[in-house]
């Protein structure tokens, strides 16, 4: 079984050492970003990343607007949202942006890793949907749109 390749992008850099080496203990391949910038970038030179762990409130790029550039980009990527400045609103709206999920500082470090897993298995059946879809031979251009933004919704 390969490693997980998981992105972790939050400000706070003790903490983000700290998360970034207990995931790798638990076999997890793991790269950092201090801000939402730098995770993308990083997110657009690394195809591996399967799973971003990605901090809410930073300054700059914020969170959720971090996980809309990152789902433009990379559809296919799942993001589950990590924050100690939790409300119903920005849970909400993390949701609304296709985040994976929605966790609040600090969460059990065994929770977070199942929720990766979760995250990176949801992101393979969507993945084996859209190529499916892409090898039906009876399907118009414009019926394979559907399917595959369809798939990318759920």
């Amino acid at each position: 079984m390969t490693s997980i390749a998981i992105l972790v992008v939050d400000d706070e850099q003790a903490f983000t050492e700290i998360l970034a080496q207990r995931l790798g203990k638990r076999g997890f391949a793991v790269k950092t970003a201090a801000d939402g910038h730098s995770g993308l970038k990083l997110l657009r030179e690394d195809e591996t990343i399967e799973v971003v762990v990605l901090d809410l409130a930073m300054p700059g790029m914020d969170g959720l607007e971090t996980l809309k550039a990152m789902k433009k980009e990379r559809p296919l990527v799942e993001a589950i949202m990590l924050t100690g400045q939790g409300s119903v609103n920005s849970a909400v709206e993390a949701i609304k942006q296709e985040a994976f999920n929605y966790l609040i500082k600090p969460c059990d470090i065994e929770d977070l890793s199942a929720f990766i897993h979760d995250a990176a298995e949801h992101r393979k059946n969507r993945q084996r949907k859209i190529l499916d879809v892409r090898m039906t031979p009876y399907l118009s251009p414009e019926k394979r749109k559907e399917l595959i933004a369809a798939i990318l919704k759920e």
